[in-house]
């Protein structure tokens, strides 16, 4: 017999099928109306499913917005690592700004999706799998810049991680907080840079 993956069941494959409609209508949905203007119910009428059969793979909306932009921020968390290890010479505070401009490129995107995942994730049941999942990738972030600031010789390994979640909740204040909503991406990240800035400065000139 050869070897190779088993093929996929019928059932499983009329499953996958029901997953990526319900992920294709609440991501086209969400991206045109913002997600406090969706409903699950159009969500499964978008997906051609009932309403039971959409709550067997989300039970809230909440989790429908997190499932779809889960997805979303893997790809600017992917991509901030990339951009962060191709920066070699640079100190300490450009490989950061690397990694994390995708996220707060992603994070404002859409506004009030990206405000509303951010706040659920934190504020949310963690042992939600979506969550989880969610959770998993923003410890992919302060993972990241905590390897990036052990390259200093000066910043052990319990100080880099800690800076790192300083740096996290920078970015996390100043991209949900409502008194920074209407200010430009540019606006609000030359704000991010000056505070990682200001938090990293004493530990470079230390080190």
């Amino acid at each position: 017999m050869g070897g190779g993956h088993m093929p996929i069941g019928r059932r499983e494959r009329a499953k996958q099928d029901k997953r990526e409609r319900i992920m294709a209508a609440a991501r086209e949905l969400f991206a045109e109306h913002g997600v406090d203007r969706v409903t699950t119910q159009q969500v499964a009428r978008g997906a051609d499913v009932a309403i039971g059969t959409l709550y067997l793979y989300a039970s809230t909306k909440a989790e429908l917005l997190i499932m779809v932009q889960n997805e979303k921020f893997a790809a600017a968390v992917d991509s901030g690592l990339a951009a962060a290890n191709a920066t070699t010479g640079q100190g300490a505070l450009e490989p950061v700004i690397a990694l994390i401009r995708p996220v707060v490129q992603y994070v404002r995107e859409h506004l009030e999706n990206g405000r509303t995942y951010l706040r659920e994730l934190v504020f949310g049941d963690p042992a939600e799998p979506c969550r989880q999942a969610g959770l998993t990738l923003a410890g992919r972030v302060e993972d990241g810049i905590t390897g990036l600031l052990t390259r200093n010789e000066g910043i052990g390994a319990v100080e880099a991680a800690t800076l790192a979640r300083v740096i996290t909740a920078i970015i996390h204040i100043s991209t949900t907080a409502t008194a920074f909503v209407h200010r430009s991406d540019e606006a609000v990240f030359a704000d991010i840079r000056e505070q990682i800035h200001a938090t990293l400065a004493p530990h470079i000139r230390a080190a």
